[in-house]
């Protein structure tokens, strides 16, 4: 163990880790990045919705982020999975492969984890053929055919969102049966229902169904749960929001958690999720912890 006390880590070297740490690096603080190297979007070819970088490829922006960041002196990157984290007299230690790092302050920037539906065919089509927000994808599909796979009746704000995008077919999959209210709904925004049964999904997004039918799709929307990608928040104890799809760690304005000193941003910490959101994210969380280095106490 080095005896070395950073300003702070940041657990998490995606877009929000890298945009708080930019914020601490202008401000000539001592950062040290940990990043185990697992982008929640890696499976996407294209980024869209962030502004001066619609439609690049996801890996160019991070691998752009990082390298604009490493220009600062004072941060330094550590390729690993941070393993454990726990409150010190001085602070924080964060350990990985089996080094342990002490630190003033903390941030978790560590991302969730997709938790996809169980359907043959879908994982290796996630991020290219099947996707979760309409905002980052559907324009791309050219107003097409869009199949919506139903995991509840949660599955119903997809729905009603997507006849924006393209014709849209609502696949029921036994997830959950619509109420006189819902149909009405769906109805006046012109979906169609499906309450045959998924068997698999082939080809770029068709489906073949039990009854041996095939529908073809432009691209197919599911509604993934999540899980924290890292088990550092439970470890050090942090209060968690629920919500329908998953749970995020509950923060104040400025990005501080229950945690005097211990700070979140990302999709870690907030139940919407995007490149341009992790951005802002970590802009604020960087200044809130400037802000807690300079006045706050631990």
């Amino acid at each position: 163990m080095s005896d070395h006390i950073h300003d702070v880590i940041i657990v998490g070297g995606s877009y929000a880790g890298l945009s708080a740490a930019l914020q601490l690096g202008r401000a000539r603080r001592d950062v040290l990045i940990i990043d185990e190297g697992k982008r929640r979007n890696r499976f996407a070819a294209r980024s869209h919705g962030f502004l001066t970088q619609d439609g690049i490829d996801p890996a160019v922006i991070a691998a752009e982020a990082r390298a604009q960041v490493m220009e600062y002196p004072t941060i330094n990157w550590l390729a690993g999975r941070a393993e454990t984290a726990e409150r010190t007299e001085t602070g924080f230690a964060v350990t990985t492969a089996g080094q342990r790092h002490l630190s003033r302050r903390l941030l978790l920037a560590t991302g969730v984890r997709d938790i996809l539906p169980d359907i043959a065919g879908l994982e290796e089509r996630w991020g290219k053929a099947v996707f979760h927000c309409p905002y980052c994808h559907g324009y791309e599909l050219n107003q097409g055919q869009i199949g919506v796979i139903a995991g509840s009746d949660l599955s119903m704000h997809h729905a009603l969102m997507l006849p924006d995008w393209g014709p849209t077919t609502f696949l029921i999959n036994n997830a959950f049966e619509p109420d006189a209210e819902q149909l009405k709904n769906l109805d006046a925004r012109g979906v169609t229902l499906e309450r045959n049964p998924i068997e698999e999904i082939t080809g770029h997004a068709d489906i073949r169904l039990k009854d041996g039918r095939i529908l073809s799709f432009a691209g197919l929307f599911a509604l993934a749960r999540f899980e924290l990608a890292s088990p550092l928040a439970h470890q050090l104890g942090l209060q968690l929001e629920e919500n329908p799809v998953g749970s995020v760690i509950r923060t104040d304005p400025m990005k501080e958690t229950s945690m005097a000193g211990v700070f979140a941003c990302g999709d870690a910490a907030r139940p919407m999720a995007s490149v341009a959101l992790a951005v802002g994210d970590g802009n604020l969380a960087g200044a809130g912890l400037h802000r807690s280095l300079l006045f706050g106490a631990i």
